[in-house]
């Protein structure tokens, strides 16, 4: 390679949130094996994974109002502050990771407005002169394959000594006192512990409380010290999950920290959703509680061992919905704690201790 293709300067661009920029980040890496520098354009809701992304050089953020759970409104000022910033950067290239079904073609025209000399994205739609390369997603890829294989199309490959999963920027910062207790040391903890993350961005991704917290209690008697984490906002949830069986860390640690947890537990249990790919990036097995809503094959963990768990072919399959549209939410209520128990042994090979008494109320257990 020339010292001028090295010294291109790339803006890799993804507008969605935490899991989506982990699930990115071996394109990212590709981009910085091949360029001289790599920036990352995220949303605030991405910001947490951003952070963590090795190969990037600075990060940018801006709200898009095409994007998004919450898209903000449409702001002149946001955008003109947008294009200015590209403008001042002199980007040669970018690169825009989308989901399959969402298009890159409103951040294309703020990257051509910007002044970026060649943009290449996958889209269905017609971009007229937004795009320099127009690709089509080959059909049955992972969304790291297929962050890949854009990557590739502009000009990009990871290095042979990089095995193309995920990752995170290294060291991760401490566990939170609570976690650190439960955790223990000595090298014994990685035997004894399970993180379990019930809630989810998406409510028809995640199970029903009442079903976490029987999981949460089955995962208890197996012996194993469970871990319910979960963000601020979801404090009331993990303090419900975790009850008197687990050790309550809502609210406790930012992503960083999120992913310190889960590097030290055996097994995590989650449901579609961010801290999926986060154990995923720190090689923690994952028992995914999978709502059939976007695919399994697209969207599972990466990489790591793990068990999909849940009514593949239950009728909101495809269906992308927010909210559960069949009452009792049974694709994944139908997921027993036995299962999930027999899941996380599985993973890890063997359970951590005898099994305690199962005792306990009716109320620990779970039917659908």
């Amino acid at each position: 390679m020339t010292s001028a293709e090295r010294s291109v300067r790339v803006l890799a661009i993804r507008l969605d949130s935490d899991g989506d920029l982990l699930l990115t980040g071996p394109a990212v890496r590709a981009l910085a094996a091949t360029y001289d520098q790599v920036d990352l354009l995220v949303s605030s809701s991405g910001l947490q994974a951003a952070e963590l992304l090795p190969g990037v050089t600075e990060i940018l953020r801006f709200d898009a109002p095409w994007s998004g759970t919450e898209p903000p409104p449409v702001s002149a000022e946001a955008v003109l502050d947008l294009v200015a910033g590209l403008v001042a950067r002199r980007y040669q290239l970018a690169v825009i990771f989308t989901s399959f079904h969402q298009s890159p073609l409103p951040m294309a025209l703020l990257a051509r407005l910007g002044g970026v000399r060649r943009i290449v994205a996958v889209s269905e739609d017609y971009p007229g002169s937004l795009l320099d390369v127009r690709h089509k997603r080959p059909p049955g890829l992972h969304e790291v394959e297929a962050a890949l294989d854009l990557a590739e199309r502009a000009g990009a490959r990871l290095p042979v000594e990089d095995d193309g999963l995920l990752a995170v920027r290294r060291p991760l910062p401490a566990v939170p006192e609570p976690a650190e207790h439960t955790l223990g040391v000595g090298g014994t903890w990685r035997q004894r512990s399970v993180v379990l993350h019930p809630g989810a961005s998406v409510p028809a991704r995640a199970p029903l409380p009442e079903h976490a917290r029987a999981i949460a209690a089955r995962l208890a008697r197996d012996g194993w010290d469970v871990l319910v984490t979960g963000s601020p906002s979801e404090r009331d949830l993990t303090a419900y999950v975790a009850g008197g069986h687990a050790t309550d860390l809502g609210g406790l640690t930012d992503l960083a920290q999120l992913g310190a947890v889960l590097e030290s537990a055996a097994c995590a249990v989650v449901g579609n959703t961010g801290p999926a790919h986060l154990a995923a990036a720190v090689g923690t097995p994952v028992v995914s509680l999978f709502a059939p809503v976007v695919p399994a094959d697209r969207w599972a963990p990466y990489g790591v061992p793990r068990l999909v768990l849940g009514d593949q072919g239950a009728v909101c399959r495809g269906t992308r919905a927010r909210t559960c549209p069949v009452p009792g939410h049974p694709c994944l209520a139908s997921v027993t704690p036995e299962q999930v128990s027999d899941a996380v042994t599985r993973l890890t090979r063997q359970p951590p201790r005898a099994p305690a008494p199962t005792g306990g109320s009716h109320a620990e257990g779970w039917s659908s």
